[in-house]
């Protein structure tokens, strides 16, 4: 891209009105994010008519797609958050080198994640959760999605490229294609081509390359600001820790995801099969019962990460004005940004809450409407998840403005408490006292909990926070 265009983006990114510009930017992003979440609900409900056992396999797959996001979103949103500053700065020279190093790592750990997860898949699909029913769809499925592993990786680091350049819309086009291509891809080879679950994972590894294609396409062609040329790789290891730094709270955030899915499968297995055990004293009903836990609580993840996505895409169209702006030292802008962020956050989500509490019976019903005890366990774990939804208004921008400058400790911390910090504790004290009902609203309360938690560190940010004009930058 010409210095003329870099120079007119940067006056775009700090002058155009503040909330115009998060929403422009949070559109393309929140859209992108939402067809992403449609067409991982479309592998649940496509896959949830072979039964319920291989609905639960998508569930425990998913846990190990958490790991690619780990690796993609640790150095996409690592590299992103240099990169936006650098922009902010007008140093493209930077910016680039950033964004080519987390490029090319990212392929190579994809490769590397290629390798083991093919010579170990039926030990892997045993410890992320999979029963001995459950296994053979897992292993089927997620032969497929482990091939797929560097293109995934490395479409995350894309992805946040060209977002943290303040160019949504562009990534939107690359996600969103793939996505179509896989809702249309999935029932002509899960049922006309007879594939079963194999169908989905490959419905899904088609669309991830076309995806990866034609985000690799919006640098090659130059409509990017960053290059990705190999000459572009850093020779200082300084500048991976920096993206591995900036990155971490990504990393904890799914990589603790992917852990918590594990941890989630395993107790609904076991405290669905003895609540099963106590109602009906037959060890294959039990079995069957483990099961459907296993399935209505991979339904639930699916459609909470589609509400999530609306909070996440506003909040990914803020980090970018966050980054600008704090390089070029509009600190006020920064300040009038999160403000927004969060009031247009709670006016969605609270809205998108109550519509869902409504309909939670009807929407796992859509999944596994001839399995009553599927329906009835995901309904109450929707509404609990439902209630605790709003809070993420706040956890979310609080977590991506430190993300965004490069305030990573504080950042990682407040990742980890979500999914880590007291989702896992609860995970495994919960269900002891209460049964199965603790695995129900344990993310409600982990939620509540990291709610808390964020409101003394926003607090403290914008207390140490310059006002625009002052020469202090000491965050």
């Amino acid at each position: 891209m010409s210095t003329q265009s870099s120079d007119a983006q940067h006056r775009r990114m700090t002058q155009t009105p503040v909330p115009r510009l998060v929403i422009r930017l949070g559109i393309p992003t929140t859209i992108s994010m939402l067809i992403t979440s449609v067409y991982n609900m479309a592998d649940t409900f496509f896959v949830s008519q072979l039964g319920t056992s291989a609905s639960g396999a998508v569930g425990v797959v998913f846990s190990l797609m958490a790991v690619f996001q780990a690796i993609g979103f640790t150095l996409g949103m690592g590299c992103g958050s240099l990169v936006s500053r650098r922009l902010g700065e007008k140093d493209t020279e930077s910016a680039s080198r950033y964004a080519a190093s987390a490029f090319y790592t990212s392929l190579a750990f994809g490769v590397l994640v290629l390798l083991l997860g093919s010579i170990f898949i039926r030990p892997v699909m045993h410890l992320l959760g999979a029963t001995d029913t459950i296994l053979p769809y897992a292993v089927g499925y997620g032969r497929y999605i482990i091939f797929g592993a560097p293109i995934i990786c490395a479409s995350f680091v894309l992805n946040n490229i060209l977002r943290a350049e303040g160019k949504s819309a562009l990534a939107m086009i690359g996600l969103c294609t793939g996505g179509v291509l896989n809702l249309g891809l999935d029932p002509l080879l899960i049922f006309k081509a007879g594939m079963g679950t194999s169908g989905a994972a490959v419905a899904t590894l088609i669309s991830q390359c076309v995806s990866f294609g034609l985000l690799l396409f919006m640098f090659l062609s130059h409509r990017s600001i960053t290059s990705l040329h190999p000459r572009y790789i850093s020779r200082r290891i300084g500048d991976y820790g920096r993206i591995v730094r900036n990155g971490l709270p990504s990393f904890c955030r799914q990589g603790l995801a992917s852990i918590s899915t594990v941890l989630l499968n395993r107790q609904a297995a076991a405290y669905g099969a003895a609540e099963g055990m106590a109602q009906f004293a037959d060890a294959a009903a039990a079995q069957a019962f483990g099961d459907a836990a296993v399935a209505s609580m991979s339904i639930v993840s699916k459609v909470f990460m589609f509400m999530l996505c609306v909070a996440l895409g506003v909040g990914q169209g803020f980090m970018p004005v966050a980054g600008y702006n704090y390089g070029a030292r509009e600190y006020d802008r920064v300040r009038q940004a999160y403000r927004f962020t969060v009031l247009l956050s709670l006016v969605l989500m609270s809205a998108l809450s109550a519509a869902i509490y409504l309909f939670s019976p009807q929407l796992v019903a859509l999944f596994r409407r001839d399995d009553p005890t599927v329906i009835e366990i995901g309904a109450l774990a929707m509404r609990m998840q439902c209630v605790a939804m709003p809070l993420q208004t706040l956890i979310v921008p609080t977590n991506m403005i430190h993300q965004a400058l490069g305030r990573s400790w504080e950042s990682t911390f407040l990742s980890a408490c979500r999914q880590g910090i007291y989702f896992i504790p609860l995970i495994l004290l919960l269900p002891t006292a209460i049964g199965l009902r603790g695995v129900q609203v344990t993310q409600s309360a982990a939620d509540m909990l990291t709610f808390l938690t964020s409101i003394p560190f926003a607090i403290r940010f914008f207390k140490k926070l310059p006002h625009t004009g002052c020469t202090d930058a000491s965050l």
